[in-house]
Order: C-alpha cells, then structure tokens, then sequence
C-alpha cells in the first residue's frame, strides 16, 4: 500500500517539463536499438519493448499480432496470469502489451528502488522471453476478441473504417484491421500464436525505451539484460510501397440508422516524408483543430450539417492514410459531402491565409511542451521516434520546424499530395 500511495503522489503532483529532451541511442551486442532519456525529478522509469509485430505481418492470418500481444500476460516461465499480476502489483509496477498496424510493443512502469526494480524488470524479462500461450487462456482471449469484432459490425462507424481503409489499400498490409475479422481470428490456433512470436520477437527486430531515473550505466545493463533475453533471427522483408489510386471511388453501404457516416481520403504521408511539417500545419488549419477548423466552420458553423467536421493525416513507415470525416442525417448526405469536398479544393487551390497560419503556429507550439510533460508521454514519443528512426534532436527541432512553414509551403505540398479527384470516398448509413 506504501507503494501504491507513494506512487500515486508521484504521478500527480509531478509539473516537471522537458523541453528538449536529450536522447541517447545504442545498440546491443544482440541487435536492438536502445533509445534512452535520463530524468531526475521521480524515482520512476518508464520501459518499452517495442518490435516489428504488428498487424502488417499477420500474412492472411489476419488478427494473429493482436491476439499474440494480448495473450503475452496470460501466462509466462511458470507463472499463471493471477501471479504475474500479483508481481507487479506487490512493487507498484504496472505493465501493458499491445499491437498495432505496425508495432506490437510491451511496457514496464517501476519506481527504481532496487527491490522493487529488480522485481518488476525480472518479471517484464519472463514475460518477453517465455510466454506460454496455454490453450485454455487462448480460448479465452480469442472469445473475447470474437466478441469484440462482433460488436464492431454493430457500429457503423466502424464499418465504415473497415471499408474506407479497404478502399485505400486494396490488398497492402495496411488495409486489414488489427484485431482481423471473426473468420480469421476464429481460425487461429496457439501454434499460430508461438510461430509468430518465433518469428517477429527478436533481438534484432526490437527497439527498448527507456525513460526515467535510471543512470546511463544502469541503463546499459538493463537494455543489454533485456535483449540478452531474446534470440537472434533473420532480416524481416521490407513493407511494400502504397500505391497511390489511379482514379476516384464512392461507396455506399446500407446501414439501418438516422445518420450517416461519411469518410473521404488518399494515401496520404509517410513519418520521414519531406512534406510532412507542410502537411501536418496545413491540416491543422483545414480540419485539425477543431472549433477553429475550415471544414468545422464550413459543415457545422455555416450550414449546420454536422456536429464535427475533421480532418488529420495518420502517417506510417509508408504512406498512411489523409481522412476527412463527418456524419450527418441520412438525407443531408449529400450536400455535406459536397460541402467537405468544395472546402478541399478551396484549401488545396488557395491555400491558408496568413492569420490562419499564425494562429496555427501559436496553437501548436504553445502546448507543444505540456505533449511530454510526464514520463510516460515523454516515453510514447521516444518510442515513435526510435521505431520509425527520425532523427534523435526531433523533439528539440519540432518547434522551429513548425515555425518554419509558409502559406505557399502548405500550398504546394496539398497540390502535389491530394488531388480531390482520385478521393477514395465511404457512407455508411441508411438510405
């Protein structure tokens, strides 16, 4: 309980900003990429192990990354789930697994007095290294994710997810959700969980963040104990390119509902793109900040269509996806969508004006600090940055490199990025 207490005043009353954190990086002498921020103000560390394990790499066995990660915790070395959550919890720790498209990753919070630590990191090791995958917790996860996905076909915002990033994709990676389809998911057996762990949760396929009162030294030794865990295997292949759509699409699927939902978009940037501040400040001012949005003022203010009008560029290792999104009454669909559509081609054939673009600026980078003003957001960036391998000073630079752009910058990089008339375009909604 002292713990648990002490802990819980550490995380609250921290105020503690970081600035410009300085991130040092490594490797281990078994391959992973070690990404490591040494902060003084808690006795706290933050540890993620992160690896190219997402949902890319389901193959046609699609849902497999996210069941894999789920399952990790249910029972490892020669703990059950109820032990390792009673291990974590006797030291105040706390853990989580997850997948997403492109990274499955596991996470350690620990304070670092020793005892505690010592605790917490063993047992973080054994769940990495020796994960059991028992066929009674199997069928259990694997129920409950088919639960899941049943109530994903009961929402149509969902099914309008599915179907707008299908619309995109086609058959890349990129076009299958995460969690899979009940078909898939169904399907899978916990030999399918072992190979895939086999395969992708390797030394040489992992990254480890490490933020928090740990001294260099001892981070070498963690990071090094932590790969040490992990075997060695091939190069994974590279992701395939995104092609980018040679003509424009709509679809619309039957829904019985009052609204509808309507997504449109394209391909949109990549993390290293050399568009991407344009991009990203340019966005801002179309659809990404909310009440002040053009699209917010041309769907909600103006006309009353929409509760919310959106937009926001999702960018990937490839091109992830530009979505515009909205939903109105079944019989405004139309003029909605046209009204979404006319607000881009203003956007792209105009570009901001200079207020909006000073007003984007202030917006973003006046709470830019306050993104990882805590341990764990600073974690969660340091992970992006490591995973996808943008430069170590990337934190530090973000501001002036927001700074930096210019109406005719967002201009030109929304010309030659979106083009309104190859717009993949989704409804989902009643008649």
């Amino acid at each position: 309980m002292r713990i648990k207490v002490l802990l819980i005043f550490f995380l609250t009353f921290s105020s503690s900003l970081w600035a410009a954190a300085k991130i040092e990086h490594w490797q281990t002498e078994h391959g992973s990429r070690v990404y490591y921020v040494h902060t003084q103000n808690l006795p706290l560390v933050d540890i993620t192990v992160g690896f190219d394990a997402g949902s890319i790499r389901d193959g046609d066995k699609h849902g497999l990354a996210a069941l894999t990660a789920a399952m990790l915790d249910t029972g490892a070395g020669r703990w059950n789930a109820d032990d390792i959550a009673k291990r974590f919890e006797s030291v105040g720790a706390q853990f989580g697994s997850s997948a997403s498209v492109e990274m499955a990753s596991l996470s350690l919070r620990s304070l670092t007095e020793k005892p505690l630590f010592d605790k917490a990191v063993t047992t973080l090791k054994t769940i990495l290294s020796q994960p059991t995958f028992n066929p009674v917790d199997f069928q259990r996860e694997q129920k409950r994710t088919l639960a899941a996905l049943k109530h994903r076909e009961e929402s149509p915002g969902a099914v309008a997810n599915l179907a707008f990033m299908k619309a995109l994709y086609h058959d890349h990676p990129y076009a299958y959700p995460s969690l899979g389809y009940r078909e898939t998911v169904a399907q899978l057996t916990p030999q399918d969980l072992r190979d895939f762990y086999q395969r992708y949760y390797l030394a040489n396929n992992a990254i480890i963040v490490i933020v928090g009162d740990l001294n260099r030294s001892q981070a070498q030794q963690l990071a090094s104990s932590l790969s040490a865990a992990l075997p060695t295997g091939q190069k994974l292949e590279p992701i395939p390119d995104v092609p980018m759509p040679k003509i424009g699409s709509m679809q619309h699927i039957p829904f019985p509902s009052t609204q509808t939902h309507i997504l449109a978009g394209l391909p949109g940037s990549a993390r290293k793109d050399p568009d991407y501040f344009p991009l990203y400040v340019g966005n801002h001012i179309l659809g990404g900040s909310g009440l002040v949005s053009r699209l917010f003022k041309e769907v909600r203010e103006k006309r009353g269509l929409a509760y919310s009008a959106y937009s926001y560029f999702s960018p990937m290792a490839r091109k992830g996806p530009f979505i515009m999104g909205l939903q109105t009454r079944n019989d405004q669909t139309q003029k909605a969508l046209q009204v979404m559509k006319n607000t881009l081609s203003d956007f792209i054939r105009n570009g901001p004006s200079e207020e909006e673009l000073i007003a984007a600026k202030k917006n973003i980078t006046g709470g830019f600090v306050m993104r990882f003003d805590t341990n764990r957001k600073l974690s969660q960036y340091v992970t992006m940055i490591g995973f996808y391998q943008l430069p170590l000073n990337y934190l530090e630079t973000f501001q002036d490199r927001v700074n930096a752009v210019t109406t005719e910058a967002i201009k030109d990089a929304f010309s030659r990025r979106i083009n309104p008339a190859l717009l993949q375009i989704v409804t989902v909604g009643g008649q």
